[in-house]
């Protein structure tokens, strides 16, 4: 089974603002880079589309059996993704003050992937800015990302 490595950042200038996403897949000794700038966004936004851009790039490209570790330096996106997300589908996307969550467009998108992943997944939350390679290398991906932007966040205004 083809184990892939995810590394991923969001990056944001003046929160909101603009802002960037990166993801570095390693797998089979190769290096694929995604990232995209945009105009207004934030920073838990861009960290939710760092996965989604790698998840599109796997179930796109690759076409055989595989295990993801996926590492993130965001405890908005580790905490959603192992505590808060099966919490907030069965209360139909809604906070305990039974408001809708904040960036629901992305954590539905997100749901949807790992629901077709199942056990295929596993999350690690590392420390950012403490030396990791390619922890260093996303993050300045994402702001270069960022202060270089190409599209329009449009879930953001909904």
């Amino acid at each position: 089974m083809l184990k892939i490595n995810i590394y991923t950042d969001g990056s944001c200038i003046n929160n909101p603002g603009p802002g960037g996403c990166a993801s570095i897949l390693k797998f089979l000794n190769k290096e694929i880079i995604l990232n995209a700038g945009y105009y207004y966004t934030t920073n838990n936004r861009m960290e939710l589309m760092a996965v989604i851009l790698s998840f599109n790039f796997i179930f796109y490209y690759i076409n055989i059996e595989y295990f993801i570790n996926i590492f993130t330096d965001s405890s908005y996106l580790y905490n959603g993704i192992n505590n808060w997300i099966f919490f907030w589908k069965k209360n139909n996307w809604k906070n305990n003050n039974n408001k809708f969550i904040k960036n629901i467009d992305l954590w539905i998108i997100l749901y949807k992937k790992i629901s077709l992943l199942k056990n295929k997944i596993k999350w690690f939350l590392i420390k950012s800015h403490n030396g990791n390679f390619y922890n260093e290398k996303c993050d300045k991906i994402a702001l270069f990302s960022a202060k270089n932007p190409t599209l329009i966040d449009l879930f953001f205004y909904f």
